[in-house]
Formats: C-alpha cells, sequence, structure tokens
C-alpha cells in the first residue's frame, strides 16, 4: 500500500485520477441520499399544501404547530435552530459538529409550517439535509478538515440542486455562498457531482417533476430597455435588502419579547392568523407558487409583492421553521410583474428578472443565480438576467438571509471590511457606531 501511495504522490496525473475517483464516490454518496431526502420533500410539501387547502380549519393549529416543533428545536436540538447558517460556518472552517438530527427535526418542521399555514420556503430545508448527511458521510470516512470543508459544500450544492431541478446552479450556489466575492474552486467537482447525482436521483429514480415557469418573447435590446432593466434591477435589490433587514429584525423583537422560542413561535402563529383576516385572503400562505404563475400572467396587485414579503418575516421571524429562497421568488416575480406595466416591459419578462434578481440581492450569489435563470427560463435572456444580477447584488448591499457569510471582496472600496467580516458582524459594528 505504501508504494502505491508512493507512485500515485510522484504523478500528478495519477493524484488527479485518484482525486477524481475518490470525490465521485463520496459526493455521489451525498447526492443519493439528498436527492433521495428532496424527493421525500417536495412529496411531502405538495401533501401539506393540498391537505391545508382542504381543511381550512388547520390554519388554527399554527400556533400549537410551531410552538411543538420550537419545543422540539429547544429541548433535543442542540445547535440545529442555526440553521443554514450552521452549515455555513461549517463549510467555512468552523468546528462546530453538524448534528444528524438537523435533518428530521428540519423536515418535520417545514413540513409543520406548511400544513397549517406558515409563509416560507424549502431551500433551507433541503440544505441543511444534505448538510447533515454531508457531516454523517464525513465522521464515516474519518475526513480530515480540508476534505470536510469540501463535502460540506457537496452538501449544500445537492440539497439546492435537487429541490429546485437546478444542478448546475446547485454547483456554483455552494461554492459561492460561503463568502462574497470568493469561489471555492478546489470544490467544484465534488459540488457538480453532488449536484447532479440529487438532481437526477429526485427527478429521473423517484420521479419528482419541478414547476416550470414561461418567460415568453424576450425583447430586443434597446438603450431604453437596458436603462428599464437597470431601474427594475436597482429595486430588486433595495427590496431583497428590506426582506432580509426586516426578518431580521423581527427575529430579534420577538426573542426580546417572548425569550421562551415555544411561547414566541406560538405567539407568531396567531399573528399570522389575524393578518390573514386582515388581508382577507390565504394565498400568501405556503409556497406562494399560484402566485408566481399569476405574476407571469400579468394577474397580480401591485401590493402583492410587499404583503408576500411580510408574512414570510413574520413567519420566519417568530421562529417557523423552512427556507426563504421560494418566497423570495415569488416577492421578485410579483414585482416584476408590478414593474412590468409601469415600465412597458413585457410583464413574464420582467416576471422572469425579478424572480431572479430579489432572490440574487438576498442571496449574494450573482454567478449561481445567473445559472439558475438560464436553466429555468433559456439562454435568450442571458444578457438580461446577468445585468439585473450584477446590479441586485450590488446594491444589496453587505445584507443578505444568510448572515454568516463572510465578505472576501468588498462591494464597495469605500466600505473597510476586516478579515472573516461577516455580514453578521458588519451590522454589528454599524450599530455601535451608531450608539
Amino acid at each position: 500500500m505504501n508504494r502505491i501511495n508512493n507512485v500515485i504522490n510522484e504523478h500528478i496525473h495519477l493524484q488527479l485520477l485518484f482525486y477524481l475517483m475518490k470525490w465521485t464516490v463520496l459526493a455521489g454518496l451525498v447526492g443519493v441520499l439528498a436527492g433521495s431526502a428532496s424527493a421525500f420533500f417536495l412529496v411531502s410539501l405538495e401533501w401539506a399544501a393540498q391537505t391545508r387547502e382542504t381543511y381550512t380549519w388547520f390554519l388554527f393549529l399554527l400556533p400549537l404547530g410551531g410552538a411543538f416543533v420550537s419545543f422540539l428545536y429547544w429541548k433535543y436540538g442542540l445547535n440545529s435552530s442555526k440553521g443554514n447558517n450552521l452549515i455555513i460556518e461549517q463549510a467555512q472552517g468552523a468546528k462546530e459538529s453538524i448534528p444528524f438530527r438537523m435533518a428530521p427535526l428540519v423536515l418535520f418542521g417545514t413540513i409543520v409550517t406548511h400544513l397549517f399555514g406558515g409563509s416560507a420556503g424549502r431551500e433551507g430545508t433541503a440544505v441543511q439535509m444534505g448538510g447533515a448527511f454531508s457531516e454523517l458521510i464525513g465522521k464515516v470516512f474519518k475526513l480530515d478538515e480540508t476534505d470536510r470543508k469540501i463535502i460540506i459544500i457537496c452538501g449544500i450544492s445537492s440539497g439546492f440542486g435537487s429541490v429546485f431541478g437546478t444542478p448546475l446552479a446547485g454547483t456554483v450556489f455552494g461554492l459561492e455562498v460561503l463568502a462574497l466575492g470568493l469561489i471555492k474552486h478546489e470544490a467544484i467537482f465534488p459540488a457538480f457531482i453532488a449536484a447532479f447525482v440529487g438532481d437526477l436521483v429526485t427527478t429521473v429514480v423517484c420521479g419528482v417533476g419541478h414547476h416550470h415557469y414561461e418567460i415568453g418573447a424576450i425583447p430586443a435590446l434597446t438603450l431604453v430597455l437596458i436603462i428599464k432593466i437597470i431601474i427594475a434591477a436597482i429595486l430588486f435589490g433595495l427590496t431583497s435588502t428590506l426582506f432580509s433587514a426586516l426578518t431580521d429584525w423581527l427575529k430579534v423583537k420577538y426573542t426580546n419579547l417572548f425569550p421562551n422560542p415555544v411561547i414566541k413561535s406560538f405567539v407568531g402563529g396567531l399573528v399570522i392568523i389575524i393578518l390573514v383576516y386582515v388581508v382577507g385572503t390565504r394565498k400568501f400562505l405556503g409556497l406562494g407558487i399560484p402566485l408566481i404563475d399569476n405574476a407571469f400572467e400579468g394577474d397580480v396587485s401591485p401590493l402583492t409583492f410587499i404583503t408576500k414579503l411580510l408574512f414570510t418575516s413574520l413567519t420566519l421571524g417568530a421562529g417557523y421553521q423552512g427556507g426563504e429562497v421560494t418566497p423570495l421568488f415569488v416577492i421578485g416575480s410579483t414585482l416584476g410583474s408590478s414593474l412590468g406595466e409601469i415600465l412597458q416591459v413585457s410583464i413574464p419578462f420582467l416576471a422572469a428578472l425579478g424572480f431572479i434578481g430579489v432572490f440574487c440581492g438576498a442571496t449574494n450569489t450573482p454567478i449561481a443565480c445567473f445559472i439558475m435563470g438560464i436553466e429555468l427560463f433559456g439562454s435568450e435572456a442571458s444578457l438580461y438576467l446577468f445585468l439585473v444580477c450584477i446590479i441586485s447584488y450590488l446594491f444589496s448591499g453587505h445584507t443578505g438571509i444568510y448572515t454568516s457569510q463572510q465578505i472576501s471582496i468588498s462591494k464597495s472600496k469605500r466600505i473597510i471590511v476586516k478579515q472573516n467580516d461577516t455580514l453578521k458582524t458588519i451590522k454589528l459594528h454599524k450599530n455601535k457606531k451608531k450608539k
């Protein structure tokens, strides 16, 4: 064995071949587990949505459901309550362990949220399940610190790619989400294998499909159109900042008012029920996929995006489980649809740009979002998708839904950041200056 290792170490191409074989197996295992979990999760979400619509009185169980899930996290979750930020921190090299119990807890918690009417997404659940599976595989194979970072990135990529049916975007998302301005190229092959296998297992092996949208005709390139798209992209970036800031503020306020997480979620559920009757409709509950369809058809009011934003921030702020990305798709597409009428631009076209733009600003992953736009809407709009991602990314500033994201390169040379600064520490610095 030592002789074989010596031969491999002396020849770079043998080393690379070994690298490919090793990560095909390890990342493939992550993809199989994450893809299977995503398939089960997507089917469960569909069941939860249909059940909630059939039994409308389930909404009144939202406070109890949320309180029960918060109790489980409080008593048995260990550090699972940190959610996506825990996964990101470990991929950055932190020493905290990702407990395997995170996978069943977040799965159950998210299904409860959707079953009883909370407004949340699904990417957070898929990423956390992928992270828990990758940590388990890392422990089984006794991976070192460097390889542990890579396999956790595989968990992020496989979870994201399989739950949305976008393996290429999932690959880059896992590489890009850890730090602003930095892509982890050392993990690009493992991340791709994990995302590709995860998507394959979800769609082909398990037969779970994904929702599709029609962007419509792509407008001809003109200077006036570019100016209109830049204006829209700025608004997409600012909207993503509003969502991130409001959700974070509500988390703090809810916790200050109700330090006990069980009571916090119970009260938060009551607030959602009251808000449902204030707005007079239940269309803002759950993922909100029908709202996206309405946006592409031009059948939304100008206040739809802000109402969905409020429902989602209140849900997540109260400690309910679920992701942010699908609601961000809703917020972005409905805002884009409304702007289409104002700016006199094709409504489904601008809805698609908003779909990607708000998501990009909130996650600070412009390359992954651009690729996702191509996977979902086709390459014909690639120039406009790229422009929207760049502008939205810049105008979201140093904010985002993942507060553990490090800032490798500042978005402006006028904003000085220290090494290993995160979105959270940047906010703390600002608050200290204000005081």
